[in-house]
């Protein structure tokens, strides 16, 4: 299963959803896909793939499930529902699990499909859609190993790099503090730009030297383009998508009794944000925040 082409079966076809769909197809797999809303399962038809009506349908067949899911509700209905993966699953069928969710309720799901037969794995992706259209993304790889192993070319197919780092559980604990650093990097980056342009410098050559040298972050370079532009209504996530990663990397840490004052600031500025009413923009949008918090001269 590493290098051959298998089916895939790909649940959630959102922003990271429908990327990761594409990326399998152009590998050489065929891809079903299952979402709620029509126009994603268009967008996958349009690209190769097929539209399935429901997890189970997509499910049929596949050797490999992936799920890309935008809460616990959404995680609990894919499994478990009517027309669930729990009705579909064959022994032997491996799940990876790719979203930012709680582990307990991965671990559910993980437990309702091992009754079935199947294996879930725990793989959260690092990156921003933008990243991910451009295979430019981290897998974060945790369960079984031998799992791992047979999906490996699944997974490389769609991302730059694939980490394994342990039991099950530990990709999502990866994944938040891989979030922690993303949250303060792109709040840095709106500090740094915001006092470039207030100290008079070019904006958008302090961008490019700034980019050139040793401050430079992948965040600056994927969101500092926004700030400049005002407009963040293009998000890789949405700000309220981003404020509950941010809840669950504070749980995190409560748990690990671990301070995080960096984080803790940066977290502050994203609930300003929501409290301006920029829940559906891209988190970048902090910029806007720290730009408000004064006058220029």
């Amino acid at each position: 299963m590493t290098t051959e082409p298998a089916t895939v079966a790909v649940i959630g076809l959102g922003n990271m959803g429908l990327p990761m769909a594409g990326h399998l197809l152009a590998a050489g797999h065929r891809v079903l896909g299952c979402d709620l809303r029509p126009g994603p399962a268009a967008a996958l038809a349009a690209l190769g793939g097929v539209a399935a009506p429901d997890p189970a349908a997509a499910a049929r067949g596949a050797r490999v499930v992936i799920t890309s899911l935008p809460s616990v509700t959404a995680l609990s209905e894919v499994v478990a529902g009517d027309r669930g993966l729990a009705t579909a699953a064959a022994e032997g069928m491996i799940v990876i699990e790719t979203s930012t969710l709680p582990v307990p309720a991965k671990e559910q799901a993980a437990r309702l499909l091992g009754q079935a037969g199947a294996v879930m794995l725990d793989c959260p992706v690092s990156g921003t859609a933008s990243q991910l259209r451009s295979r430019d993304v981290a897998v974060y790889a945790s369960g079984d190993l031998d799992a791992i192993g047979r999906c490996r070319g699944v997974l490389a197919a769609f991302s730059r790099v694939q980490h394994v780092v342990g039991s099950f559980g530990n990709g999502m604990r990866m994944k938040l503090i891989a979030n922690h650093l993303v949250a303060v990097h792109h709040t840095a980056a709106a500090e740094a730009l915001l006092l470039a342009e207030r100290a008079g410098l070019d904006p958008a050559l302090a961008l490019r030297a700034l980019a050139d040298g040793a401050g430079n972050s992948r965040m600056l370079e994927v969101r500092g383009p926004m700030m400049l532009s005002g407009d963040f209504a293009a998000a890789n996530i949405a700000l309220a998508v981003f404020c509950k990663d941010i809840d669950l990397i504070g749980e995190l840490a409560r748990a690990a009794r671990c301070p995080l004052p960096l984080f803790t600031a940066a977290a502050q500025l994203h609930l300003a944000a929501l409290g301006q009413g920029r829940a559906a923009e891209d988190p970048a949008c902090v910029y806007a925040v720290l730009a408000g918090m004064s006058q220029p001269r």
